[in-house]
């Protein structure tokens, strides 16, 4: 059980409001989208699982208990269970791809760190890549080569901010499709912000649509396509 929630959850940043009381479920094995323009609060929802920020008010919940409530930190990010693809994917450009990978394995002691990486990178076809390092490598093999460092750890609960922004449209296309794969072959939970219609529309299971802190829609792909709410109506313009 891997499952995600949110019991009115506000959050500032000094005097900012950048989420108001959020209530939200995300089920076990769900790949939900949270879709909205910039300053919606999308990646604020992410950075509030992993533990990176603790909420001022509210409660979240990870399988049924409580990692966070109303200003305290009762579930450090450490022991999660969760893995965290940035934006800027945050490798590092002094590591090979292997050492990118390896490393979060070796600081846990974890055992047949060789053996769980080279499978990793053989899931995503970048095995041939193993001794580069990121700067000779394309965008989508570095963001391959991200997804790889996550999953490795064998999170609960992956969580990915954006990560084909820059990509053309057929790389986009083939990671959509890769990240469908990874959550079927590694039964994990997975909250995917993005901007970008188009591709939630593409992979999500549920499509959660923020504005101003707030959820103003959330349902099936089909559901937020036909909403009457005249935000959605107008994001899904452009």
């Amino acid at each position: 059980m891997n499952k995600i929630t949110f019991q009115q959850v506000s959050h500032q940043y000094g005097t900012k409001q950048v989420l108001s009381e959020i209530s939200l479920q995300i089920e076990s094995g769900e790949l939900t989208c949270l879709l909205g323009g910039s300053g919606s609060g999308k990646t604020t929802v992410l950075r509030l699982i992993a533990g990176l920020e603790v909420p001022s008010q509210g409660k979240i919940l990870i399988d049924d208990q409580t990692v966070s409530e109303s200003g305290q930190l009762l579930v450090p990010p450490g022991k999660r269970e969760v893995g965290f693809i940035f934006q800027d994917l945050a490798l590092w450009p002094h590591f090979t791809v292997y050492q990118n990978v390896a490393f979060g394995l070796k600081e846990k002691k974890v055992p047949d760190v060789m053996d769980k990486v080279l499978k990793m990178l053989q899931f995503f076809d970048i095995q041939n890549q193993a001794e580069k390092y990121p700067h000779q490598l394309s965008g989508g093999q570095q963001q391959l080569v991200a997804i790889s460092r996550a999953l490795v750890l064998q999170p609960k609960i992956l969580l990915m901010d954006e990560p084909i922004t820059g990509l053309d449209v057929k790389l986009k296309h083939r990671l959509l499709n890769h990240i469908r794969e990874l959550k079927k072959a590694f039964n994990i939970t997975i909250a995917y912000v993005t901007h970008d219609h188009r591709e939630a529309f593409a992979i999500a299971d549920r499509i959660v649509v923020l504005s101003e802190g707030k959820i103003v829609e959330s349902g099936t792909s089909d559901e937020v396509k036909h909403s009457e709410n005249e935000y959605v109506k107008y994001f899904l313009e452009y």
